[in-house]
């Protein structure tokens, strides 16, 4: 029996890392660009991407945040005040040294003169960020300061992979400042929750909340908590990240202010952030062999309606039927907003629009044809589960919006039990040596998923994780409290973490 084709080649199953390739292409949502490592976002992923900005913008609002802007370029000795960070960030760094061009005299063009001091282009703004708050911050009164900016920032990876890593890339950056210690917790906790939120109800991905262990915080941080996701090919991906810096950056950039009690203190800060890493991991979380596969909330389109005529006479009376099924479908709201609609009527055969949104994840197409018109029907369907069939338009009207929160649900649904099926508890060196098997030459996994596993060190972990290419993803909130043993050394152990390979 011949194999059922798909739209995608190659398969999830033959090449994951391919099959993620093929889906952007598919859908057309970015492609490299000439610069090496940096991507051209098109229209439909910019649209993506503007949707999830909306969903997001509103949440930080809602908590209190405001939007602002800070430069691009960070002097170097910004970055010398905060060891840690530099440290962390040194070789991802992208330098500026020198000013203006001029001809070098033979058809080209030269830098004309060292800068005093090189400019670091931004890979992150707490330094940059922190000068400006010094000047803001002078009584407990201007506290706290809670702001976000949208920005690209550049790290200079070697490796790059289209949305989950490139040299350029754009995201939010929250920075805030605080009285206390207490109040930073606070707010470092509450983003946390605010990205989960985000990543649950809008995306449909279901995350693990946790604590990074020493090893894998961010470069300064003091705590630093995130939200990790399954992919498919049961890698991990993290997904967000909130940071509480304590007053390590306060006091590398003098954030001082004067208390109540008048006594000059150093304020508390964070930082939290999402990029558009996210669009990669919407792809990998959802898709299939036939493209993209997109949640309602964050869908561009979120129904597409396509003419199906044979002739002039009947384009016309089907252009019609269709404009009106559209009015009629405007009228309709679905997470307290108007349905996104749009009508295909390009000079397309009826097969070649079916797969062309079907590869960009539309989640709902309606084709109508003279028979549907005849019935005041429409033929409807469900990019999710590809189910189709015959509704009249009285029960599409009734239905529609329903039939986009069952897409929404069943997605996230999906993802939870994918999750849930490929976790397991291991307790020996020998089951994490079983379970996580060495990637094949293409960087397939052939075996793993999320350990749950107690660990007495991360030092004396680390040489196995190295060897296996397995990280420890973050200790869950929620993990269990009491006691167990270090799956490798047999000591005891207080802490269970979620082990995984990842992204």
């Amino acid at each position: 029996m011949a194999a059922a084709k798909t739209a995608i080649s190659p398969t999830r199953a033959e090449d994951y890392p391919e099959w993620y390739q093929q889906v952007i292409k598919g859908s057309d949502l970015a492609e490299n660009s000439a610069v090496r490592g940096c991507m051209v976002i098109k229209p439909w992923g910019y649209s993506l991407w503007e949707n999830m900005q909306k969903g997001l913008d509103r949440m930080f609002k809602e908590t209190g945040h405001q939007n602002a802007y800070f430069p691009l370029f960070i002097p170097m000795s910004f970055l010398e005040k905060e060891a840690e960070h530099v440290e962390g960030f040194a070789k991802e760094c992208a330098v500026v040294t020198h000013h203006r061009l001029e001809p070098d005299g033979k058809g080209g063009l030269r830098p004309a003169g060292p800068l005093e001091e090189p400019l670091i282009v931004r890979p992150t703004s707490e330094t940059i960020i922190g000068a400006t708050y010094a000047k803001w911050v002078q009584s407990y009164r201007d506290l706290p300061i809670l702001i976000n900016q949208w920005a690209n920032v550049v790290r200079w990876e070697m490796r790059t992979r289209l949305f989950l890593r490139t040299a350029e890339f754009l995201w939010q950056e929250g920075h805030t400042v605080h009285a206390t210690a207490d109040e930073a917790m606070e707010e470092t906790r509450k983003m946390l929750d605010v990205y989960t939120d985000f990543a649950e109800n809008y995306m449909a991905m279901p995350v693990i909340r946790g604590e990074k262990t020493p090893g894998e915080r961010f470069p300064g941080a003091v705590i630093t908590l995130s939200i990790e996701a399954m992919m498919q090919d049961r890698k991990a991906l993290q997904a967000g990240t909130s940071h509480f810096l304590g007053q390590n950056f306060s006091k590398a950039q003098e954030i001082k202010f004067q208390s109540q009690a008048g006594q000059i203190e150093y304020a508390w800060t964070t930082s939290w952030g999402v990029s558009t890493r996210l669009i990669g991991a919407l792809i990998m979380t959802h898709s299939d062999d036939d493209g993209l596969v997109l949640p309602p909330r964050l869908a561009p389109t979120q129904i597409v309606i396509m003419p199906i005529y044979r002739d002039d006479n009947q384009k016309a009376e089907v252009l019609a039927y269709c404009d009106n099924l559209k009015k009629q479908l405007s009228t309709l709201s679905y997470v307290g907003e108007s349905l996104r609609i749009e009508i295909d009527a390009r000079d397309l055969r009826g097969g070649e629009k079916k797969w062309y949104h079907v590869k960009r994840g539309v989640p709902v197409r309606i084709e109508v044809g003279p028979k549907d018109m005849a019935n005041n029907a429409a033929f409807v369907a469900r990019r999710d589960t590809g189910e189709s069939k015959s509704t009249p338009v009285a029960e599409l009207v009734a239905t529609l919006p329903g039939l986009l929160e069952n897409i929404q649900s069943s997605l996230f649904q999906k993802a939870l039990a994918m999750r849930e099926a490929n976790t397991v508890e291991l307790k020996s060196e020998s089951d994490f040596r079983g379970y996580f098997k060495p990637d094949d030459e293409q960087g397939r996994s052939s075996g793993g998923g999320f350990a749950k596993c107690w660990f007495a060190s991360e030092e004396e972990v680390q040489p196995l994780l190295d060897e296996l290419k397995v990280t420890i993803r973050c200790i869950p909130l929620d993990a269990p409290k009491g006691s167990g043993n270090c799956f490798l050394t047999g000591k005891p152990s207080t802490t269970q973490a979620i082990f995984a390979k990842s992204y």
